[in-house]
């Protein structure tokens, strides 16, 4: 009879993990809280039929969305089907609304674009890609697939070797900055970390391999949304022979002599060999793992006096029109005082100065919204819940929504936006902590500062608990889509590898 596996949370990394599991033999079951699968990869729709991603809204990296259905065996294409976007994105500048630049994945394109930003800089923004995907290679080798139980796993001579060349103590403004000179310029590569919750100016460098990968790999979009992919794998774990169990809320994962045997929920005790935990990790640790011993060095101290990543302002507006003025699906407004704003974000102020996002899915999937109309999917990186110097209240949504409103108008094509809404929501960091269990509000879990990045950041095998794992972006190796699926990936292979004895092999080379 195949071993029992609970999975807590349905979101990326809990149905990634849940489908690697179920196709390996196990017999998985997920409890998620709410009622949809994906976690923060869900759906808001609105009335009228605006439908529109809740969260992640980028596809980077692809072919790691693939590879989880082809390790079942099937054509990822009749799940996720995708289009390549070119441009990728469009930025437009605060000081300078009316000239845009369209930034493109076709290196022809794109150095007439950087060309036409700062001629002097375009050399600079060469050596740049060249160092950081030298970086990406180490990183995406020999740091990002593989776990760090121990010290060990890290400290020895062939990984720091490579772990040396990432020049980890660099921050991604200072390495930017040295190959970039122009404002705009580096604004639209360094703003970037903010994908991950972490601002460029605390960043270790490496990270500034996100718009690399943007730039030189290109950026996708799925028919029907990211939501799709949420659906997609909630399909391919039911057709694997996958349980899960909606509207359930653990209270607590069931520990006896530091082993985890199961879970409680709705006060019912049920039993498992095995809990693999996607529910945040700061959160689950806390309240999850109630046997103090289990919790290892992650007390509630320590839990407390770690570094949490900015929250996101969101803002879902339905159109009562096409904005034919542009027909990009990714659009981001850069205050140009992106200094200001970010320091802002990580002090606690209310913004007076803010860059933000604006995603039209309908440009790609005209069945995003109702015919002839658009929706704008409004992102803005605000500090999270508990850094925050000021309350999540009505005074804030307004003033907040009206400062995008006022910002958006100074853009062509959108000068009377504030009168073309039909219907709206919106949501805050509030939203993320009671919804999704996110600590503290922070949308992207645990900053990656480097003393919280690789083997220092909470790994996928519980330290001191047996039979429990963590997965997630709070955990190795970090947040974003990709990421958090390479986490599952490494979180399924350690669970087999401490079940069946196989060891898989991570050796440095």
């Amino acid at each position: 009879m195949s071993k029992k596996v609970i999975v807590i949370g349905s979101g990326v990394a809990g149905l990634a993990s849940a489908i690697r599991l179920q196709a390996a033999g196990y017999q998985v079951e997920i409890y998620e809280k709410g009622l949809t699968p994906g976690g923060k990869m869900n759906r808001i729709e609105l009335d009228g039929g605006y439908k529109f991603d809740l969260g992640p809204s980028i596809v980077m990296m692809p072919e790691i969305y693939r590879e989880l259905f082809e390790v079942c065996g099937r054509d990822p294409d009749d799940y996720i089907p995708m289009e390549k976007l070119d441009p990728i994105y469009r930025a437009y500048f605060s000081d300078i609304p009316d000239e845009p630049f369209d930034i493109s994945s076709d290196m022809t394109k794109l150095t007439k674009t950087i060309e036409a930003i700062s001629e002097e800089d375009t050399a600079g923004f060469f050596r740049y890609l060249h160092e950081i995907y030298q970086k990406f290679i180490i990183a995406k080798n020999y740091i990002l697939p593989r776990p760090f139980r121990k010290r060990s796993d890290f400290y020895n001579f062939p990984m720091l070797k490579k772990a040396i060349k990432l020049k980890p103590y660099d921050t991604a403004d200072k390495f930017v900055g040295r190959y970039i000179k122009n404002k705009r310029l580096r604004q639209m590569i360094s703003f970037q970390t903010l994908y991950i919750g972490i601002s460029p100016l605390t960043s270790p460098s490496f990270y500034t391999m996100i718009p690399m990968l943007q730039f030189l790999y290109g950026v996708w979009f799925i028919k029907g949304g990211m939501y799709t992919m949420a659906l997609s794998m909630e399909r391919l774990f039911k057709e694997l022979g996958g349980i899960i169990h909606y509207g359930q809320d653990v209270q607590q994962i069931s520990i006896q002599n530091q082993k985890a045997e199961g879970i409680v929920v709705g006060g019912q005790n049920i039993s498992s060999d095995y809990v693999v935990c996607n529910a945040d990790f700061p959160y689950a640790i806390k309240y999850l793992v109630q046997d103090k011993p289990s919790k290892g060095q992650y007390t509630d101290e320590k839990v407390d006096s770690m570094k949490y990543s900015c929250s996101c302002f969101l803002l879902y507006l339905g159109m009562n029109r096409k904005y034919e003025e542009t027909d990009h699906v990714h659009n981001f407004i850069f205050n140009e005082d992106l200094d200001q704003n970010l320091n802002d974000i990580f002090d606690g102020k209310k913004l007076t100065n803010a860059s933000f996002y604006v995603y039209i899915a309908s440009k790609a999937d005209p069945s995003m919204a109702p015919e002839g109309t658009d929706g704008l999917y409004i992102l803005m990186p605000v500090s999270n819940a508990t850094e925050s110097n000021y309350e999540w209240d009505e005074e804030t949504v307004a003033y907040y929504r009206s400062y995008i409103l006022n910002e958006l108008k100074k853009i062509r094509g959108f000068e009377n936006v504030d009168n073309e809404i039909v219907t709206e929501t919106h949501i805050t960091p509030l939203d993320f902590s009671s919804k999704f269990n996110a600590y503290n509000g922070a949308s992207f879990g645990l900053q990656p500062i480097l003393k919280q990045s690789n083997h220092y950041r909470p790994q996928s095998k519980a330290s001191d608990c047996e039979n429990l794992y963590f997965t997630g972006s709070s955990t190795h190796p970090g947040a974003g889509v990709p990421i958090v699926l390479l986490s599952a990936k490494i979180t399924a292979q350690e669970l087999i590898q401490d079940d069946t004895g196989n060891l898989f092999d991570y050796s440095v080379k």
